[in-house]
Formats: C-alpha cells, sequence, structure tokens
C-alpha cells in the first residue's frame, strides 16, 4: 500500500515538473499565432497621416496684388487769362508778363517738320497748341497721338479749313463737333482752345465754340511763315516775330519746314530778351471744363 502510494506521488510530482518547464518555455517565431491579414494591414496603413514629399507640397496661391492706379495730375496753377485783342495777362502781380503763347495751325501732316518742331520745344521746355484740323487728324491719327504723346496741348482748328463766317451755324457745328470728337477718340482729352481758320468768324460762331467748352482766340503776333513758298526763309520767320514782339504776345506759326528750322533760333533769342512761354494749362479760359 505504501509502495502504490509513493509511486503515485512520484507520477505527480513528474508532471508537474514538465508542465513548469513547459510554461517556460518561449513561443516560436514560426508558430501558428492568428495574423492579421494583408487587407486589414494596408486598411490601417492608408489610416496613418504620412509627411507629403517636399516635390509635391505646394504653397496656397496668393492672390495678386492689385495695381494701385497712378495719381490723378494735378491741374496745372492758372497764371494768366487772354484778353479781347487774344494777348496774355498775368491774374497777379506776382507773375510775369514778359510771356509768349507758341501755336502752330494747320496739322499734323508732315512727320519730319512735327517732330523737329516737338524736339525744338522740348530742348527749350516750351509748351505750345497745335491747331488741327479733321481731315488731316483722320489722315494722319498716329501724328496727333504724337502731339499728345509729347506732352504738348491740341487745339481745334476746324474740319476742312473753310471760311466759318461765310457757313451755316449747322455747318459750322459740324466744322466744330467733328473734330472734338476725333481728338477724344484718339487722346481721351477734346480741346479747349479753337482758332478759326483765317481768323474769320462771328458771333455766332463764338457761341458754337463756347458751347464746346473752347476758349475762341486768333492771334496777336503772326510769324507770316505761311506767306513763304518753299523752300521759304527760316530768318524771315524769325525777323517777322521779332519785329511784333509785346508781352503776351499770342504768335502764330504753321507746321512747315521753313518754320521748324526757325523755331531754335526764335526761341533762343526770345529767351535772350528775357521772355518765357505760357503753358496752355496755364490759362484761365473762363469757361467749366
Amino acid at each position: 500500500m505504501f509502495k502504490r502510494m509513493t509511486a503515485s506521488l512520484a507520477v505527480l510530482l513528474g508532471a508537474a515538473l514538465v508542465a513548469a518547464a513547459c510554461s517556460q518555455q518561449s513561443v516560436p517565431s514560426g508558430s501558428n499565432l492568428p495574423q492579421e491579414s494583408a487587407s486589414a494591414q494596408e486598411s490601417q496603413a492608408a489610416e496613418q497621416p504620412t509627411a507629403a514629399s517636399p516635390a509635391l507640397q505646394q504653397e496656397e496661391p496668393t492672390p495678386s496684388e492689385e495695381a494701385t492706379p497712378s495719381p490723378s495730375k494735378a491741374p496745372a496753377a492758372k497764371l494768366y487769362k487772354m484778353d479781347s485783342v487774344y494777348r496774355f495777362k498775368p491774374l497777379d502781380k506776382e507773375t510775369t508778363d514778359k510771356v509768349v503763347l507758341l501755336t502752330f495751325d494747320d496739322g499734323p501732316h508732315n512727320k519730319e517738320v512735327l517732330t523737329s518742331l516737338l524736339d525744338t520745344l522740348d530742348k527749350h521746355k516750351a509748351k505750345a497748341i497745335f491747331f488741327v484740323n479733321g481731315y488731316r487728324v483722320k489722315a494722319n491719327p498716329d501724328l496727333l497721338t504724337l502731339i499728345h504723346e509729347r506732352g504738348q496741348t491740341i487745339g481745334n482748328h476746324s474740319w476742312d479749313h473753310i471760311n466759318l463766317k461765310k457757313e451755316s451755324a449747322a455747318k459750322v457745328e459740324q466744322q466744330v463737333a467733328d473734330v472734338q470728337d476725333s481728338v477724344m477718340k484718339l487722346t481721351g482729352e477734346a480741346p479747349t482752345f479753337f482758332r478759326p481758320p483765317y481768323g474769320s468768324g462771328n458771333d455766332s460762331v463764338k457761341e458754337i465754340v463756347k458751347n464746346h467748352g473752347m476758349l475762341y482766340m486768333t492771334w496777336s503776333n503772326g510769324s507770316l511763315d505761311w506767306e513763304q513758298k518753299s523752300p521759304g526763309d527760316p530768318d524771315k520767320v524769325v525777323a517777322s516775330v521779332l519785329e511784333q514782339l509785346h508781352p503776351g504776345a499770342n504768335i502764330l506759326m504753321h507746321e512747315l519746314a521753313w518754320t521748324a528750322e526757325a523755331l531754335d533760333k526764335l526761341l533762343m533769342q526770345l529767351e535772350d530778351k528775357g521772355y518765357g512761354f505760357i503753358d496752355p494749362a496755364a490759362i484761365d479760359t473762363g469757361l467749366a471744363n
């Protein structure tokens, strides 16, 4: 009996030792433990946030800056006013009266002559009014634009250069309005000065001109350049202007080759005599713009 119990205890003790040894063994790498499926692993990987490649990263587009419009050009101070005989007088005692207004009629039609006039004006820092005819503007729109782009003033000299004093009010209206429209379309500005062809007009013409917001003028100093035949004599142009010179002179010239040749000499002699040149923008037209 005692031997049987001893044998049973020995068996139980051996079994316990074997079980303890098994519990301490590590699981081999090739064990058949349950594994996540490949699709489940891919799903988890897709859910993980990943840093974008630098090559694929793009900055948010920033809105482009709006172009700042250039400030409007300040209107020139008004310094002179025209009297009843088309001469210019200073508006106050501090402003000199030793000035002249330079004007050129009957263009634009000759690029070489016009460019020479513009270059000489620039050389002397002088401004002028170019009184244009509509039919020539139609034929040479680029020359009208050139005058405007070079900073000179454009005036209205009627469409056909006809004697407006002999025409009906309706005809005068057409001659004046068509030039206004053409210049406005090409430059964005309508003329504010008018000179009638041949200096010929009447109260009806003056009223129509005024209704278009322009100052009517003829001249007080004629260069007589129009009386010469080509090739003309530049010295005669200079002499004629200087003989009639007076403070506030309204000088009439034309877009002619001999006038262009004379201009530099004329302006130098005027400067030597102490004269300056009126900027048309400084003329008080007495009209609402």
